[in-house]
């Protein structure tokens, strides 16, 4: 039989010493116990987002945030903090100086994450290594709209194309920003046709619609989910859209490649981060929670409000579509010459 250390001997003293080992370790920083445990659900989360309220990220944050409550990843809803600037990327460089923790997840359209490391030369922050996809929130895809100084003989693409040949010192387009995905769209249409069609770049949707609507430009491409309310109103007409199918909220428009041009199909998603080094096991339940809220009825009808449609799907999803997204985005950049610099 063996016999127990004594209480002053070495091998107790070795023992206590290893045990109080990762507890010295913890205290050394004020996240370092959660990050280790993993210790869930957390009492108050934080939904970092990079544009303003009432935009179709914020309506995003507030749609899911409200229904994780009393989920395993938060007792209570997620609070949502508007950190505009840069393009979106005050935001992302928040989140990535954020604790590991879970506390705190940025919710961004992919721009970001695939196509700003394109399109400048230098970056605060590197999509794959600062960040721990978390889940896919929603999808929207871009219209191409036009206004009063496009005559009403005008209705599909091919028509808008050849308008702009014929009246080249009115043909433009308007994008909520230079650099985003809908600048891109434009940019190849004016490539793949051989018609020169200036870029007019806004701050957002709303200006550059207010400007189709008022003559002062001829055409815009953005989130066709923020032309519904003005097309419905017929004071805009929607020409196309870019999904892979013709969009619910307008089936009677047709898709860019239903009128010959099927390398404008084009659709954008919205992603939750987390900073890197968060928990596995946090990141899955904040994962399962945004997939459980993206299923609830209110969520799909205030997102369906504003064009997008839930998404959801793993990590693990997510983390390899943002490699091919990453990839395919590459060559569209430096083909249109497009640089934040330029």
């Amino acid at each position: 039989m063996k016999t127990a250390p004594l209480a002053n001997s070495p091998s107790r003293r070795q023992a206590l010493q290893t045990l109080a080992l990762p507890a010295a370790t913890a205290a050394l920083s004020p996240w370092s116990a959660l990050a280790q445990t993993g210790a869930l659900p957390l009492e108050q989360v934080k939904f970092i987002c990079g544009f303003p309220a009432g935009g179709t990220a914020d309506i995003n944050c507030r749609r899911i945030g409200d229904k994780i409550t009393g989920s395993n990843y938060s007792r209570n809803g997620a609070m949502v903090d508007n950190k505009t600037g840069a393009g979106g990327r005050i935001a992302v460089d928040t989140v990535k100086a954020a604790a590991p923790d879970g506390s705190s997840l940025l919710l961004t359209p992919y721009s970001m994450m695939v196509i700003y490391p394109h399109t400048y030369r230098t970056l605060s922050y590197d999509p794959f290594k600062d960040f721990a996809p978390v889940a896919m929130a929603s999808v929207l895809s871009f219209g191409l709209a036009v206004g009063p100084m496009v005559p009403a003989m005008v209705k599909t693409v091919k028509d808008f194309v050849a308008w702009c040949k014929a009246n080249p010192e009115r043909a433009n387009y308007a994008s909520p920003a230079a650099g985003s995905s809908p600048h891109f769209l434009g940019a190849q249409l004016s490539l793949n046709t051989g018609v020169a069609m200036q870029h007019v770049p806004y701050r957002g949707s709303v200006p550059g619609i207010a400007d189709v609507i008022g003559g002062q430009i001829a055409s815009m491409f953005t989130p066709h989910g923020d032309f519904l309310a003005n097309y419905r109103g017929g004071k805009l007409r929607i020409l196309a859209v870019s999904g892979k199918a013709r969009s619910v909220f307008t089936p009677e428009i047709p898709t860019f490649a239903e009128q010959g041009f099927p390398e404008l199909t084009i659709e954008e998603w919205f992603g939750f981060y987390a900073p890197a080094k968060t928990p596995v096991n946090v990141v899955a339940a904040a994962n399962a929670a945004i997939n459980a809220a993206l299923k609830d009825k209110s969520v799909i009808e205030g997102l369906g409000m504003q064009g997008l449609t839930p998404v959801g799907g793993s990590s693990d999803d997510m983390a390899k579509e943002m490699r091919r997204l990453y990839e395919y985005w590459g060559p569209i950049v430096k083909r249109v010459g497009f640089t934040a610099d330029s």
